[in-house]
């Protein structure tokens, strides 16, 4: 398929999946969304350099994994998303302390495939539930371990589609934040590809064990079995965001399909009806009374992007 602003000849040369109004709710966890204008998966890190030295300068872009912690808004997206999930997927053993990833890995693959080798300190991703890319770009955690905590390097790449490796120490990383301390300059933004985690030498009965474990504890305290996006917002400094929505008796609270989680508070389900305006809309009653009722602010963990 020719997309709007490639020449037939580039187009000609891409490997990857281009689909036009490509409706979302498809890629989310929360299974809501609109349509978006164009949907790109590329075939491999070098396909998706060429697709986006191909993309019109002023095409609005956004990055796709698992699509967990997103909400796509009903109207969708005018402009590109750019899906990793399923195709930058590549994971290999360096040597006996480093974990090559790429951005579409999801996390609990990686944390799996570094306990079947051996490697220990990763047993945390498989509480994540979304890609390398989208952990290492909102500094993801689980169980008390953060991703940028086991990260050596990173590769990124630019609108231009050139590739750039990054240490972190050339990066901002806080609680579910992270930001670049270089100059972007007329190059714009940068995008993570792929990283390399440095781990430890362990025992793969022991990580496997421990990983089991957790899983088994996220499946009992969280609504796996419903759709959700993960955490819906970030825990105030010395406190729980669940306890407080929980304090103002929230839970269970619903509007339209989505409903605040009865097993944990600081989830939202879609109990199967629900549409992205009332998922946003019972965010934002949850922020109000908890601001009104307990005199706090809660900032989103979830990412709202598309047209109102």
């Amino acid at each position: 398929m020719v997309a709007n602003g490639m020449t037939t000849e580039t187009s000609k040369q891409l490997r990857g999946v281009l689909k036009e109004h490509e409706v979302l709710s498809r890629h989310t966890s929360w299974r809501v969304g609109g349509a978006v204008k164009r949907f790109y998966q590329p075939a491999d890190i070098e396909d998706l350099s060429l697709f986006l030295s191909t993309i019109p300068a002023n095409e609005k872009l956004y990055w796709l994994g698992l699509g967990s912690n997103l909400l796509v808004r009903d109207a969708g997206f005018d402009g590109t998303v750019i899906c990793t999930s399923g195709v930058l997927n590549s994971v290999e053993v360096l040597d006996e302390q480093r974990l090559y990833v790429e951005a579409g890995v999801a996390c609990p693959k990686a944390a799996k495939v570094s306990a079947r080798n051996a490697l220990t300190g990763a047993e945390f991703l498989c509480g994540i539930p979304g890609t390398m890319g989208g952990a290492l770009a909102m500094n993801a955690g689980a169980f008390g371990g953060e991703t940028w905590d086991i990260v050596e390097s990173v590769q990124t790449i630019n609108r231009q589609g050139e590739l750039t490796t990054r240490s972190p120490n050339e990066y901002e990383v806080g609680y579910r934040h992270v930001s670049g301390t270089f100059e972007e300059g007329e190059k714009g933004e940068e995008w993570f590809v792929s990283c390399v985690l440095k781990l430890a030498p362990g025992d793969a009965d022991e990580s496997q064990s421990k990983i089991k474990a957790l899983l088994n504890k996220r499946g009992a305290s969280q609504p796996t079995q419903q759709p959700n996006a993960g955490s819906v917002f970030r825990n105030p400094e010395n406190d729980y965001a669940a306890r407080l929505i929980e304090s103002c008796g929230l839970k269970g609270t619903c509007l339209g399909g989505a409903c605040v989680s009865d097993k944990h508070a600081n989830f939202i389900v879609n109990t199967g009806t629900a549409s992205a305006a009332d998922i946003e809309d019972l965010i934002t009653k949850v922020q109000q009374t908890v601001k009104e009722q307990m005199g706090v602010e809660l900032q989103r963990e979830v990412k709202i992007v598309g047209e109102q």
